[in-house]
């Protein structure tokens, strides 16, 4: 029995203190910086519907600092606050497909603690995405701030306390999500995010409370009943998008082109630079299913297409190394 005790205490007290990665500029922190040359692109329309400037007090009105404008193109201090539950949906020149790594990062305006770099001024958001526009999927967040002293404005949160929330990160410092986290998701494509959807994170705890994964309350800055409140969405950008080379994707040295696109009866990949060892495709439908597998040891190598109804297809070229690039092919 005094075991069993031990292994509960253990238990709960491993829960409390367990942490994730720390604030930007700090060792382990996986924030990703504006000006990173992972990121292949931007957000290219963005649709605001404003939340209250206290959820609480609907008399006070919405949130109105900034537009949706703001949240188009790469992070540059220029925000749109969303208010409390503010929603923010987001979409894009090419959907998002599930490279390695994070595939999409999410950037806000916080600020550190001039005393402690652990601290930080956060206002936080949840992340979902869709593949059709209609259905969407969250990424499990984690919250492990405090459910009995509220946060308050202009106070600061330890952004190890949180995991998978936009905000955890300060100014031109995006955090990243990564969509392995959501495969296998009936009625999510994973390969093809064509949405982003942000909303904003009330952090009361008393009422109208936020809650994470395992219904844990989310305590962020409450209230901030001023027009700049809620979540203030910089922008999102792209590191893995469905026909964008990356540098990072294939060797330095090495760039990568399919055409034509759309195709009739075969395709051509071009490969410029040392061919990396093992390099391949693989042709699959839109929803995953494998059709072929090729080789690709050639400069130039042709990929029979014809025997194939017309449709929306996607090329995976990969390595060795676990270097991706996915290509969607249309198929006439």
């Amino acid at each position: 029995m005094k075991a069993f005790f031990f292994f509960l205490f253990s238990f709960f007290a491993y829960s409390a203190y367990a942490q994730y990665a720390p604030q930007a500029g700090l060792p382990g922190s996986t924030a990703l910086s504006a000006s990173s040359s992972l990121l292949v692109g931007w957000a290219t329309q963005c649709t605001i519907y404003r939340g209250f400037m206290d959820i609480a007090d609907p008399s006070l009105g919405y949130a109105s600092d900034g537009d949706s404008s703001m949240a188009i193109g790469p992070a540059d201090h220029g925000i749109v606050s969303l208010g409390d539950s503010g929603v923010a949906v987001l979409t894009f020149a090419h959907p998002i497909y599930n490279g390695d790594g994070p595939d999409f990062a999410v950037f806000e305006n916080g600020f550190v603690d001039a005393s402690n770099d652990s601290l930080a001024f956060l206002e936080l958001a949840f992340v979902e995405v869709s593949s059709d526009g209609v259905n969407y999927f969250r990424f499990p967040a984690a919250s492990l701030t405090s459910d009995n002293v509220q946060i308050g404005n202009p106070d600061y949160i330890n952004a190890s306390n949180l995991n998978n929330l936009a905000g955890k990160y300060v100014s031109m410092y995006g955090t990243p999500f990564d969509l392995e986290e959501l495969s296998g998701t009936a009625g999510l494509d994973v390969n093809n995010v064509t949405h982003v959807r942000i909303v904003d994170v009330v952090g009361s705890i008393s009422g109208h409370s936020s809650r994470d994964n395992l219904g844990r309350i989310i305590n962020d800055p409450y209230p901030t009943a001023f027009p700049s409140c809620g979540f203030d969405l910089d922008a999102v950008g792209l590191l893995n998008e469905v026909g964008i080379t990356a540098v990072r994707t294939l060797q330095d040295d090495v760039t990568v082109s399919v055409f034509p696109n759309p195709a009739t009866d075969k395709i051509f990949v071009s490969v410029k630079g040392t061919i990396p060892a093992d390099l391949h495709a693989t042709l699959t439908t839109i929803t995953g299913s494998i059709l072929a597998q090729y080789e690709l040891p050639q400069n130039t190598n042709t990929l029979p297409v014809s025997q194939y109804p017309a449709g929306m297809y996607y090329l995976l070229l990969s390595d060795t190394k676990g270097n991706k690039w996915v290509e969607k092919i249309t198929k006439r």
